[in-house]
């Protein structure tokens, strides 16, 4: 949803995006007692497997995070033609992310994606596996409905994670930099600067963006991926390496599934990136980025960047999160960033 990215049986892959973040939709399943691992995986397990997967994937997803990031804050509410321009599309982006911070700029803010993954796709598994248990997936709509209240409760509980992840892969030299520059020195740094100044609730400022963020890309891949395999698996006479339970389905609908995810949440994950990077006052409240240009909330920056910069203002970076698929141990959410 993701998200990689990726982004919502979870396993290791490449790269996302979204983002770089979900796992795959359930399928049906016979109904065990709650916690039982007879016929299935218990909650607890899927909270580590969830966690260790998303964990894997950040590996290798986070530089393209990283290209993401500033190429999400580049030109931040400003009208097309009036800023300049250091990132100009994914594999330039990553030729100037090398020339300013050398290879291992590629990999910043890694500690705090992995936490985020942990945190983020453990929760969201959990709480998926529970309302399997309970046969909420078993209604019309419930698959989606589950999968999306999951990967928000996973997202509020990873928000703080993400806020630092945020701040410190926007952190860069100056003749390159874009967004707000946090200046913070190491993810224990960042932590303890946001809540001195700001105390608990800084810490989760931003949240009111990944809600809906992972709420919606999560709901787009479980609505799409077994559809578009059961599709494929219709046809194998014509394609004959997609019959049911085969890699080759489940790769077709991961596919599928992950450009539903790119398109439904890249809106979102602009608007959610902005919000985590945003400076603000001694107080909590937003600071101008200039004269009179404030992000004023979730419902707030729609608006400012559609007048700014149009549609394209809410797909930056989108090029970036088409997430490949992965396979499940069990049918099950996609990873999500």
């Amino acid at each position: 949803m993701a998200a990689g990215t990726g982004a919502l049986a979870p396993f290791p892959g490449p790269p996302s995006t979204s983002l770089h973040e979900f796992p795959y939709p359930p399928q049906s399943r016979a109904r065990v007692a709650r916690g039982s691992p007879a016929g299935g995986v218990p909650p607890a397990i899927d909270l580590v497997l969830g966690a260790t997967a998303g964990c894997l994937a950040c590996v290798l997803t986070n530089p393209l995070e990283v290209v993401k990031t500033r190429l999400q804050l580049q030109g931040e509410l400003q009208p097309p033609g009036t800023y300049p321009r250091p990132y100009r599309g994914v594999l330039r982006a990553v030729g100037a992310v090398c020339r300013a911070d050398g290879l291992r700029g590629l990999q910043k803010g890694l500690a705090a994606g992995l936490l985020y993954q942990g945190l983020m796709n453990g929760v969201r598994f959990y709480c998926y596996s529970h309302a399997e248990d309970a046969g909420w997936t078993g209604y019309p709509g419930g698959t989606v409905a589950a999968g999306a209240v999951a990967g928000a409760v996973g997202a509020f509980v990873g928000s703080p994670a993400y806020l630092v992840k945020t701040h410190l892969q926007a952190q860069t030299l100056a003749a390159v930099a874009v967004g707000h520059q946090h200046n913070h020195e190491s993810i224990s740094g960042a932590f303890k600067s946001i809540y001195k100044q700001h105390g608990v609730a800084g810490l989760w400022r931003g949240v009111t963006g990944a809600v809906p963020r992972v709420a919606v890309g999560s709901a787009a891949q479980l609505a799409t991926f077994t559809s578009a395999k059961d599709w494929v698996c219709e046809r194998q006479h014509f394609l004959q390496w997609f019959r049911e339970g085969s890699w080759a389905a489940v790769l077709a609908g991961g596919m599928v599934s992950g450009v539903a995810v790119a398109v439904t949440m890249t809106p979102f994950d602009v608007v959610s990136t902005r919000l985590y990077n945003q400076p603000v006052d001694a107080d909590g409240t937003p600071a101008p980025l200039s004269p009179g240009q404030a992000l004023q909330g979730f419902f707030g920056l729609h608006p400012a960047n559609l007048q700014q910069r149009g549609a394209a203002g809410l797909v930056q970076g989108h090029r970036r999160r088409l997430p490949p698929p992965r396979p499940p141990h069990r049918p099950q959410p996609l990873l999500l960033g």
